[in-house]
Protein backbone atom coordinates (compact mmCIF):
# COMPACT_ATOMS: atom_id res chain seq x y z
CA UNK A 1 0.00 0.00 0.00
CA UNK A 2 1.36 3.43 -0.94
CA UNK A 3 2.10 6.09 1.63
CA UNK A 4 -0.62 8.67 2.09
CA UNK A 5 1.55 11.54 0.77
CA UNK A 6 2.49 9.68 -2.43
CA UNK A 7 1.39 11.18 -5.74
CA UNK A 8 1.55 7.87 -7.64
CA UNK A 9 -1.82 6.95 -9.16
CA UNK A 10 -3.17 3.39 -8.78
CA UNK A 11 -2.91 2.79 -12.54
CA UNK A 12 -0.08 5.02 -13.71
CA UNK A 13 -0.15 5.90 -17.39
CA UNK A 14 2.99 6.01 -19.43
CA UNK A 15 4.49 9.33 -20.43
CA UNK A 16 3.43 8.71 -24.03
CA UNK A 17 -0.17 7.99 -23.02
CA UNK A 18 -0.25 11.10 -20.86
CA UNK A 19 1.07 13.22 -23.73
CA UNK A 20 -1.54 11.82 -26.11
CA UNK A 21 -4.25 12.52 -23.55
CA UNK A 22 -3.13 16.13 -23.24
CA UNK A 23 -3.05 16.52 -27.02
CA UNK A 24 -6.55 15.02 -27.28
CA UNK A 25 -7.91 17.92 -25.23
CA UNK A 26 -6.34 20.65 -27.39
CA UNK A 27 -3.27 21.40 -29.47
CA UNK A 28 -0.22 22.31 -27.41
CA UNK A 29 3.22 23.68 -28.05
CA UNK A 30 6.24 21.50 -27.38
CA UNK A 31 7.13 23.59 -24.33
CA UNK A 32 3.60 23.38 -22.87
CA UNK A 33 3.58 19.63 -23.26
CA UNK A 34 7.06 19.37 -21.75
CA UNK A 35 6.01 21.43 -18.72
CA UNK A 36 2.90 19.35 -18.11
CA UNK A 37 4.73 16.03 -18.40
CA UNK A 38 7.52 17.15 -16.08
CA UNK A 39 4.94 18.40 -13.55
CA UNK A 40 3.32 14.97 -13.70
CA UNK A 41 6.58 13.51 -12.42
CA UNK A 42 8.04 11.93 -15.55
CA UNK A 43 11.81 11.87 -16.01
CA UNK A 44 13.45 14.52 -18.21
CA UNK A 45 14.98 11.92 -20.55
CA UNK A 46 11.67 10.09 -20.95
CA UNK A 47 9.82 13.35 -21.69
CA UNK A 48 12.43 14.36 -24.26
CA UNK A 49 12.14 10.97 -25.97
CA UNK A 50 8.34 11.10 -26.09
CA UNK A 51 8.34 14.67 -27.44
CA UNK A 52 10.85 13.72 -30.12
CA UNK A 53 8.67 10.79 -31.24
CA UNK A 54 5.54 12.95 -31.27
CA UNK A 55 7.32 15.60 -33.36
CA UNK A 56 8.47 12.96 -35.87
CA UNK A 57 4.88 11.82 -36.47
CA UNK A 58 3.56 15.40 -36.59
CA UNK A 59 1.51 15.44 -33.38
CA UNK A 60 3.71 18.13 -31.86
CA UNK A 61 4.41 21.00 -34.27
CA UNK A 62 4.98 24.50 -32.92
CA UNK A 63 4.42 26.13 -36.34
CA UNK A 64 1.04 24.44 -36.79
CA UNK A 65 0.14 25.23 -33.17
CA UNK A 66 1.05 28.91 -33.66
CA UNK A 67 -1.02 29.12 -36.87
CA UNK A 68 -4.01 27.54 -35.14
CA UNK A 69 -3.81 29.89 -32.17
CA UNK A 70 -3.31 32.93 -34.42
CA UNK A 71 -6.17 32.01 -36.76
CA UNK A 72 -8.55 31.68 -33.81
CA UNK A 73 -7.35 34.84 -32.08
CA UNK A 74 -7.34 37.01 -35.20
CA UNK A 75 -10.52 35.55 -36.69
CA UNK A 76 -12.88 34.75 -33.84
CA UNK A 77 -11.61 36.93 -31.01
CA UNK A 78 -10.41 39.75 -33.30
CA UNK A 79 -7.34 40.16 -31.09
CA UNK A 80 -4.41 42.44 -31.76
CA UNK A 81 -0.93 41.34 -32.77
CA UNK A 82 0.47 42.10 -29.32
CA UNK A 83 -2.02 39.80 -27.58
CA UNK A 84 -1.43 36.93 -29.98
CA UNK A 85 2.34 37.27 -29.78
CA UNK A 86 2.10 37.33 -25.97
CA UNK A 87 -0.04 34.21 -25.78
CA UNK A 88 2.30 32.34 -28.13
CA UNK A 89 5.34 33.42 -26.10
CA UNK A 90 3.62 32.25 -22.91
CA UNK A 91 3.07 28.87 -24.57
CA UNK A 92 6.80 28.60 -25.20
CA UNK A 93 6.79 29.18 -28.95
CA UNK A 94 10.08 30.54 -30.30
CA UNK A 95 10.40 34.20 -31.31
CA UNK A 96 11.13 33.17 -34.89
CA UNK A 97 7.88 31.21 -35.19
CA UNK A 98 5.92 33.98 -33.46
CA UNK A 99 7.26 36.56 -35.90
CA UNK A 100 6.51 34.45 -38.96
CA UNK A 101 2.99 33.76 -37.65
CA UNK A 102 1.88 37.24 -36.59
CA UNK A 103 3.76 39.49 -39.04
CA UNK A 104 1.38 38.82 -41.97
CA UNK A 105 -1.52 39.95 -39.76
CA UNK A 106 0.10 43.23 -38.72
CA UNK A 107 -0.99 44.98 -41.91
CA UNK A 108 -4.71 44.49 -41.17
CA UNK A 109 -4.44 45.43 -37.49
CA UNK A 110 -6.41 48.66 -37.95
CA UNK A 111 -9.20 46.92 -39.87
CA UNK A 112 -9.57 44.29 -37.12
CA UNK A 113 -9.63 47.02 -34.47
CA UNK A 114 -12.27 48.93 -36.44
CA UNK A 115 -14.45 45.84 -36.84
CA UNK A 116 -14.25 45.02 -33.13
CA UNK A 117 -14.85 48.64 -32.11
CA UNK A 118 -17.89 48.94 -34.37
CA UNK A 119 -19.41 45.74 -33.01
CA UNK A 120 -18.97 46.94 -29.42
CA UNK A 121 -19.96 50.59 -30.04
CA UNK A 122 -23.50 49.54 -30.91
CA UNK A 123 -24.06 48.61 -27.26
CA UNK A 124 -22.81 51.96 -26.00
CA UNK A 125 -25.44 54.22 -27.51
CA UNK A 126 -26.81 55.21 -24.08
CA UNK A 127 -23.39 55.87 -22.53
CA UNK A 128 -21.94 59.39 -22.37
CA UNK A 129 -19.57 59.81 -25.36
CA UNK A 130 -16.45 60.45 -23.28
CA UNK A 131 -17.10 57.41 -21.09
CA UNK A 132 -17.94 55.26 -24.13
CA UNK A 133 -14.67 56.32 -25.77
CA UNK A 134 -12.72 55.42 -22.63
CA UNK A 135 -14.42 52.03 -22.27
CA UNK A 136 -14.00 51.14 -25.92
CA UNK A 137 -10.36 52.20 -25.97
CA UNK A 138 -9.66 50.13 -22.85
CA UNK A 139 -11.36 47.08 -24.33
CA UNK A 140 -9.32 47.35 -27.53
CA UNK A 141 -6.09 47.70 -25.59
CA UNK A 142 -6.95 44.64 -23.47
CA UNK A 143 -7.45 42.73 -26.71
CA UNK A 144 -3.87 43.56 -27.69
CA UNK A 145 -4.18 46.63 -29.88
CA UNK A 146 -1.71 49.47 -29.39
CA UNK A 147 -2.92 52.71 -27.80
CA UNK A 148 -2.96 54.72 -31.05
CA UNK A 149 -4.79 52.01 -32.98
CA UNK A 150 -7.28 51.57 -30.13
CA UNK A 151 -8.01 55.29 -29.82
CA UNK A 152 -8.40 55.69 -33.57
CA UNK A 153 -10.75 52.73 -33.90
CA UNK A 154 -12.82 53.85 -30.89
CA UNK A 155 -13.05 57.38 -32.28
CA UNK A 156 -14.16 56.15 -35.72
CA UNK A 157 -16.68 53.64 -34.33
CA UNK A 158 -18.29 56.07 -31.93
CA UNK A 159 -18.40 58.88 -34.47
CA UNK A 160 -20.12 56.62 -37.03
CA UNK A 161 -22.52 55.23 -34.45
CA UNK A 162 -23.43 58.59 -32.94
CA UNK A 163 -23.58 60.41 -36.27
CA UNK A 164 -26.35 58.06 -37.43
CA UNK A 165 -28.47 58.87 -34.37
CA UNK A 166 -27.68 62.55 -33.93
CA UNK A 167 -25.23 64.42 -36.22
CA UNK A 168 -24.58 67.06 -33.55
CA UNK A 169 -23.00 64.41 -31.30
CA UNK A 170 -20.47 63.38 -33.95
CA UNK A 171 -18.40 66.50 -33.39
CA UNK A 172 -18.33 65.87 -29.63
CA UNK A 173 -16.80 62.43 -30.10
CA UNK A 174 -14.42 63.20 -32.94
CA UNK A 175 -11.79 64.53 -30.52
CA UNK A 176 -12.34 63.18 -26.99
Amino acid sequence: MAAQGSRKPKNPRSCHERALGLLAVRARSRRELERRLLQAGFEVAEVADVLERLERVGLVDDRAFARQVADHAFGVKRAGVRAVAGSLAAAGVSREIIAETVDPHACDEEARADALAESKAVRMHSVEPKKAFSRLTSLLMRRGFGPEVARGAARRALTLDLAEDDPSLASRTSRP
